[in-house]
């Protein structure tokens, strides 16, 4: 197994878990179309559903966390970043990763298994009503986050690196992506030479009926 294979299995890795906890939108939804219509509708809310909403939207944005970063998903700012060379951008990656996001992460997986451990010892629930639902699954999701986003962020750190040697980003597993304006012209064969006539007939056509009226 070389670097490639290891790289590509923690991707394969972050992907499956993201795809996975990503079907907790569903119940999301589900959750909360029920409670409109036990709100409105039977005039029987739920006290703690704002709170399982939460945990179940809380859950989802942490365990895709991995996934997005596999996928190199996360904002930046990359007026400048886009511009500049491979090398300079993996460079400037890898003293992120070791100034900002190693600290950061271990600071998560710390705090969130004591959080996680004082929520199971004391049998943590919702303090909303007396049969609030359990907080403690919730926590645990914390440190568990932490450790998934840490490997993917490793092989990050390794992709940063290869590239400063070789000068190129090396391979990633891909999944779905979003379709930018130049992809999609290339997809439907639409030149640019074609949009400009089509905008300057329709030009003429506005300054024409627009002297008719």
């Amino acid at each position: 197994m070389n670097v490639r294979d290891l790289l590509h299995a923690a991707d394969r890795l972050s992907t499956w878990t993201g795809k996975v906890f990503a079907w907790l939108i569903c119940a999301l939804m589900l959750v909360v179309c029920v409670e409109v219509f036990k709100r409105y509708i039977l005039n029987a809310p739920t006290a703690w559903v704002f709170d399982l909403d939460a945990m179940l939207y809380g859950t989802l944005f942490m365990m895709c966390g991995a996934y997005t970063l596999a996928q190199d998903g996360h904002v930046r700012g990359d007026f400048l970043y886009g511009s500049m060379r491979p090398r300079t951008q993996a460079a400037l990656d890898l003293v992120l990763y070791f100034l900002f996001f190693i600290p950061g992460i271990l600071a998560l997986m710390y705090a969130g298994y004591h959080f996680a451990g004082d929520s199971w010892r004391i049998g943590e629930h919702s303090t909303v009503t007396a049969e609030g639902p359990p907080v403690y699954y919730f926590k645990s999701i914390i440190p568990i986050a932490g450790v998934l986003v840490m490997l993917q962020g490793i092989a990050e750190i390794v992709r940063c690196v290869m590239c400063i040697r070789a000068g190129e980003w090396p391979s990633r597993e891909e999944d779905v992506e979003e379709v930018d304006v130049d992809k999609l012209k290339e997809m439907v064969h639409v030149k640019d030479e074609d949009i400009a006539a089509l905008d300057k007939y329709l030009t003429a056509h506005d300054a024409k009926a627009g002297a008719q009226s």
